[in-house]
């Protein structure tokens, strides 16, 4: 601890031993940008349907009368674009960069908006993909957002820990699937977050049952769901399960997420509204 140490980690870049690693201070945004509350999605493992869950999160927000942004910080395997069915690419100027915009208003930063072709591989280093996902925060003119969800890449590795450390997070919303290893996965980044001080706001369980269009059963495709039992042993509330729906799926392939409700995700809703 330095010797003219004032006990405010927020306000000081000094690495010390008093120092816990959730009290780096924060990026500032753009100066022109105006943003009340940043969630951020997380997934232990890919494929579980991270992206699907914050657009439809920003849909269904920005239904409740608030205006949403989407950072997607999966820098190497952007998706938020096409579920929008955005593509032109992001403008700037001296001031800054701009974000697109979709039909409902909803204000997406994704590098697959400034690629000159949207199918080019991202070939990168960690230092250049965490530093990109910062300038999406510093450079990026986000205008009245009440919230800003950030897209994360899956696992506990360097965006995770830079969207922590550097940006100003709320909380963040853990998206899981079925599968026994995800539950193990799923704990990871519970205990992440708790090492970095950030809120878990709630967990959803995508893909949790397949409904039988003529009986209405639920068939469990990916095996018994695990959401309940995830729930109390991370002592995680609200815990919904949201179904996997081939006409939910083929709407997101096509560019029109906006069109799709799902209910289920309401209890999550009314937690963010009161944040």
């Amino acid at each position: 601890m330095s010797e003219t140490c004032n006990h405010d980690c927020s306000s000081c870049s000094a690495n010390c031993s008093s120092r816990n690693p959730g009290e780096m201070p924060k990026d500032k945004p753009h100066l022109r940008s105006r943003i009340k509350h940043v969630i951020g999605v997380v997934s232990g493992k890919g494929g579980v349907g991270k992206s699907f869950v914050t657009s439809l999160l920003a849909v269904e927000m920005t239904r409740r009368g608030y205006s949403c942004g989407i950072l997607d910080a999966d820098i190497t395997g952007p998706s938020i674009p096409k579920m929008f069915g955005m593509h032109e690419r992001a403008t700037g100027d001296q001031d800054g960069i701009y974000p697109v915009k979709s039909q409902q208003g909803i204000q997406v930063m994704s590098l697959n908006l400034l690629l000159e072709k949207e199918t080019d591989p991202v070939i990168w280093r960690g230092a250049l993909i965490t530093g990109t996902v910062r300038q999406f925060w510093t450079d990026v003119v986000w205008e009245d957002v009440d919230y800003l969800f950030i897209d994360m890449p899956p696992g506990t590795g360097d965006v995770t820990l830079t969207v922590f450390q550097s940006l100003p997070v709320d909380g963040i919303v853990i998206v899981s699937s079925p599968q026994e290893l995800v539950q193990m996965i799923v704990g990871k980044a519970v205990k992440m977050a708790q090492m970095m001080k950030v809120p878990v706001l709630g967990l959803v369980e995508n893909m949790s049952y397949l409904k039988c269009p003529d009986c209405g059963k639920e068939i469990e495709v990916f095996g018994k769901s695990r959401a309940e039992e995830m729930g109390k042993e991370f002592n995680i509330s609200p815990v919904m399960r949201l179904p996997l729906n081939p006409a939910v799926a083929q709407a997101a392939d096509e560019g029109r997420i906006e069109f799709v409700r799902e209910d289920a995700v309401g209890p999550l809703l009314d937690k963010l509204a009161a944040l």
